[in-house]
């Protein structure tokens, strides 16, 4: 698991270490922390956060819903027969039974709603697997007809964070 610990030279006297880290907090505008390995050694930057990885995911995710483009909407989920959804209708398992799943409402001239995500939380268990949990919102004219929250296990496959598993709920009354 990747660690993080503030960069102070040890060895160097407290008012030294004092003046030093409220030089840097200024100039930097607060504190910086160093990605570290499981050994404690500094490691590159690895560029975007999860969160921000998660986020853009969604982003696209919605886009492709939007312009309804199942392909693109599915891209998000893991192609593997163990990716599974738990929604309204229970558990579908499977990369292709989840596409059949929204295929329906892909098909020409079916009805449907703006999508958009809100509130994402996203936590990284580990290097390899994360957590996301957020609301759906579908509108049509302005109006909202469904929304309700989701959890989202993801799982980095070769740099690319995809879902493994979706869980959704409806709001009641939605």
């Amino acid at each position: 698991m990747t660690r993080y610990r503030p960069i102070v030279r040890r060895g160097a006297g407290l008012a030294t270490a004092t003046a030093v880290a409220l030089a840097a907090g200024l100039a930097l505008g607060g504190c910086r922390l160093q990605r570290l390995d499981s050994n404690g050694s500094p490691v590159a930057d690895e560029g975007p956060d999860l969160a921000e990885q998660v986020a853009s995911l969604l982003d696209l995710q919605a886009a492709a819903w939007n312009a309804g483009d199942l392909d693109g909407f599915m891209s998000a989920y893991s192609p593997s027969p163990t990716t599974s959804y738990i929604g309204a209708t229970g558990l579908i398992e499977g990369f292709d039974g989840i596409r059949e799943r929204y295929a329906p409402g892909f098909a020409e001239g079916a009805a449907r709603d703006s999508l958009r995500f809100e509130g994402l939380r996203v936590r990284e268990v580990d290097e390899r697997v994360g957590i996301a949990t957020a609301r759906y919102v579908l509108e049509r004219d302005g109006t909202v007809t469904s929304t309700g929250p989701f959890t989202l296990v993801l799982l980095n496959v070769e740099g690319a964070w995809l879902i493994v598993h979706d869980q959704s709920a409806e709001d009641a009354g939605g």
